[in-house]
């Protein structure tokens, strides 16, 4: 297997329950979705850098500052969905995604990510953190995530109540929306049509890997990063830019 036979997909969706149009929310004079792909384009090579959408005002967008693109289905239930419609028309080993929402996202993560997947080849990979502030152990926008000891995903939830800790462990982490996937278990992933019972129950699509029986590797990741799910994460964001 060659070691760089991998593209990176940003997926975007315009039609965002819970903030509408939010890949192209201005942040300091650029949008969320150029802000993410130039981020992306500190680690790896532009060339290798792919948004999925299926709306033409993000691809207008991305075109028009020099990124790839490809447009998916409408149909697409999860940004993992539109992933695999990509690989299913393509053969690369792996697919990483990094979703449309991270405008700050660190590319050091990115790098460990790409070697990362040299050594588990054969399992999808998955970023994870430590929360530090106790709201954000509550915070239902947050999906929450169980590691084992050798660093395999137990299981993941927005309600902290169903991931509580013994008194001697008080560390709680969240998942960091940025993925790897090897090609045959994201065309696995999207060849089932409804999503399965918990990733439904929770609205967490890695959870659909879990329930296909699919072992995901958690890669501990820096805390430098915000996905954007709401006006209020907007606005976090924009401040931390200014501020820069």
């Amino acid at each position: 297997m060659k070691k760089n036979n991998f593209i990176l997909i940003i997926p975007a969706r315009y039609n965002s329950s819970r903030l509408p149009g939010k890949p192209l929310k201005q942040i300091k004079g650029k949008s969320m979705i150029i802000r993410t792909c130039n981020q992306c384009a500190k680690a790896v090579d532009k060339k290798k850098i792919f948004v999925a959408t299926d709306d033409k005002r993000i691809i207008e967008e991305v075109k028009n500052q020099g990124f790839n693109y490809y447009r998916t289905s409408k149909k697409c239930l999860t940004g993992s969905d539109r992933v695999a419609e990509i690989a299913k028309k393509t053969k690369y080993d792996h697919y990483i995604n990094i979703q449309g929402d991270e405008p700050i996202f660190n590319p050091n993560d990115i790098r460990k990510l790409v070697k990362e997947k040299n050594k588990f080849k054969k399992n999808v990979l998955l970023g994870y953190t430590d929360i530090t502030e106790k709201k954000d152990v509550f915070n239902r926008s947050i999906p929450k995530v169980v590691v084992d000891q050798n660093n395999f995903l137990v299981f993941a939830s927005r309600n902290a109540n169903l991931l509580k800790k013994n008194e001697n462990d008080k560390r709680f982490y969240r998942q960091v929306l940025a993925y790897c996937f090897p090609r045959k278990y994201i065309i696995k992933f999207s060849n089932v049509k409804n999503k399965t019972f918990f990733e439904k129950k929770e609205d967490i699509e890695i959870l659909r890997f879990l329930e296909l029986g699919i072992k995901v590797k958690m890669i501990k990741m820096s805390r430098k990063s915000i996905s954007v799910d709401t006006l209020k994460d907007l606005n976090k964001v924009r401040k931390l830019i200014n501020q820069a």
